[in-house]
């Protein structure tokens, strides 16, 4: 894997970039002094690289504000899940036109009551590999459990007139295994009735683009960003790598 090849690249006494074989090498010197942009082919070492660790490599972006952001992790999600079961489901909100919704408390000790919402497609339910539910309640592996089965799942909390979005540092949206982040800055987010335009849809997709826009979130994309720092006899110079 990459880092592996990192470390390899570390061991080896010159790193050869193989881009632009049709130009010769240039010195690092020349390069520092031009204007951008430019097409060099280089030949150099790899002094050091950051982050040190692969999975540190991988940020959330937003093309909006261009912002850069960590990565939230488990523990935050699970703070942000336990902070919302606080909050019963309120049951006026249940069973509407474009949705079915079951509720249950657990046994545990701490009793939570659990909400599940089946968005609903021409008056009836989908198979579940096609179908969007929303919950209310739920712990993280709870939820992990329902993305294996459903579509798409997206962690919601009742107030007195709809079902809304939790706080846009927990992920709005998890297909899969792959958690959908917003940008707090760029968002506005919209209650969940607003789903109901996707619903009414002839064949609605559940894409996770089409379900940011109508919740009003600016959605943030994964990219993988690391930093080089390169050397030759003549100077040093820092590359990086952005990429989505």
């Amino acid at each position: 894997d990459l880092e592996l090849h990192l470390q390899r690249c570390q061991q080896l006494s010159v790193t050869v970039l193989t881009d632009h074989q049709d130009l010769s090498n240039t010195e690092l010197k020349t390069i520092t002094n031009s204007t951008a942009p430019q097409q060099y082919r280089i030949r150099a070492k790899l002094r050091t690289y950051k982050p040190q660790k692969l999975h540190q490599s991988v940020k959330l972006h937003c093309s909006k504000c261009n912002s850069l952001q960590e990565v939230p992790d488990r523990d935050d999600f699970d703070f942000i899940l336990h902070g919302s079961a606080g909050t019963a489901p309120n049951p006026e909100l249940h069973n509407t036109s474009w949705y079915e919704s079951v509720t249950w408390t657990t046994q545990e000790q701490k009793q939570r009551e659990i909400a599940i919402h089946f968005v609903k497609h021409d008056e009836m339910l989908r198979h579940p590999e096609e179908t969007l539910i929303m919950i209310e309640g739920g712990t993280l592996k709870e939820i992990w459990k329902l993305t294996k089965k459903f579509k798409c799942v997206i962690p919601v909390r009742s107030t007195e007139d709809d079902l809304e979005l939790l706080d846009l540092s927990a992920p709005f949206l998890l297909k899969g295994n792959v958690k959908y982040y917003g940008c707090k800055q760029c968002s506005t987010p919209k209650p969940m009735k607003n789903l109901s335009s996707i619903a009414a849809e002839q064949q609605p997709s559940w894409e996770p683009t089409e379900i940011a826009q109508v919740l009003g979130v600016e959605l943030l994309q994964y990219v993988f960003v690391m930093k080089f720092t390169l050397v030759d006899e003549t100077g040093s110079l820092n590359a990086y790598l952005f990429d989505y």
